[in-house]
């Protein structure tokens, strides 16, 4: 295996102690190839927890940006994206694996600050990466306390999740964004998550355009983290809403927004797009209206 160059691309906000386990797990990372080399690129978007300034305490190589509050997830990932390409900060030492230049990396890591990485994930997902190839992006599952698969790749216009084996990869259409390897030749073909995606749904369309583009996505075997912390807030589920705030919380930037679903639908899912678009905002309202009705 050549020499690998990590940049790993990190997002926060108000999770102080998640991201100091989600960092302390990245560094003790065992079985790296000899040579192996990261900086850690981490936007945090608005903290009042004092989450910027523990992570500059605890880890100085980590490269810290804060943005304002109104900078959603997939937006900071991709300012995260464009500091890695800078060449700025995150090449000091971090768990004993020696810093490299940031403008370099041969590969980019995406990580939730909600995930806690196995010890040997990052060997498991290079491994995968090597003997599949450069153009492939490797995904790395994602479990709950209770040993479920919460993330991982997906397959199909439904996006099922994608189990991961326990000795071999599992091919899979598009990943989502928690625990992604992504290459430079992937990255040089395919680019950012696409900005139009304020929040959600970039790690979905930047499978998809990887795909269409030829590249081959593979869940590595096994599972490479766990999933910290207690459930998402039920959002449009909420029982006891009423229908036009579950269609408010459904159309807001925190779950499907008009704009971007539409062009999700539109790239993705010709020619069912004008039924897919409108699907969820149907089942949203048709939820809302049975729970009145029941309660």
């Amino acid at each position: 295996m050549h020499s690998v160059h990590l940049a790993v691309l990190m997002t926060s906000h108000d999770r102080r102690a998640r991201t100091l386990s989600a960092l302390r797990a990245l560094e003790e990372q065992r079985g790296l190839p000899a040579g192996t080399t990261f900086g850690v690129h981490l936007v945090d978007t608005g903290s009042t927890d004092g989450t910027p300034e523990a992570v500059r305490l605890r880890h100085p190589a980590v490269e810290v940006m804060s943005v304002g509050a109104d900078i959603p997830h997939n937006q900071a990932l991709r300012i995260a994206s464009r500091n890695s390409r800078s060449g700025g900060g995150g090449g000091g030492p971090l768990g004993g694996v020696p810093g490299g230049p940031t403008h370099s990396w041969t590969h980019q890591l995406w990580l939730d600050d909600r995930v806690e990485l196995f010890p040997d994930a990052l060997a498991n997902l290079l491994r995968t990466a090597a003997a599949a190839g450069t153009g492939t992006v490797v995904v790395g599952a994602v479990r709950n306390a209770y040993g479920d698969t919460v993330y991982s790749g997906r397959r199909g216009r439904s996006l099922v999740l994608v189990e991961p084996g326990e000795h071999r990869p599992e091919p899979c259409d598009t990943y989502d964004g928690r625990v992604v390897l992504v290459p430079r030749a992937v990255y040089d073909l395919v680019g950012d998550p696409d900005k139009v995606f304020r929040h959600r749904m970039g790690d979905y369309d930047h499978g998809c355009r990887a795909r269409r583009a030829g590249v081959t996505a593979f869940v590595a075997p096994g599972h490479a983290g766990e999933c910290v912390g207690g459930p998402d807030a039920p959002g449009s589920r909420e029982p006891g809403i009423g229908v036009r705030e579950a269609l408010r919380r459904v159309t807001s930037v925190q779950e499907l927004p008009l704009h971007p679903w539409w062009v999700y639908c539109l790239r993705h899912t010709w020619p069912w797009a004008p039924y897919l678009m409108l699907s969820p905002y149907a089942r949203t309202a048709a939820r809302a209206t049975l729970g009145r009705l029941r309660g």
